[in-house]
């Protein structure tokens, strides 16, 4: 596990506190698309922004491109993986 449990409207916070989003957190659905025209419209350097902060926040390592592009599809899929962490 990892070492916080992640909620939905932490990462709600991360994700607009990291990138340029104008969003309200609480308007953000734990099953939207992050990335892509159906999504929020995140780019490249967003996820890098959020792989950092998720990485600083629940001390957990998203290096692998691959693993990055799976798990930040949307924040229901993050907050499973970072709970599923060792």
């Amino acid at each position: 596990m990892a070492k916080n449990q992640a909620t939905l409207d932490d990462l709600r916070a991360i994700l607009v506190e990291n990138t340029l989003l104008r969003v309200e957190p609480s308007n953000i659905g734990a099953d939207q698309l992050l990335f892509g025209p159906d999504g929020l419209g995140l780019d490249s350097i967003d996820a890098l922004q959020l792989a950092v902060a998720v990485e600083r926040h629940y001390g957990v390592t998203l290096k692998d491109p691959a693993l990055v592009r799976r798990v930040l599809t949307s924040l229901q899929v993050l907050q499973t993986w970072i709970n599923e962490q060792p």
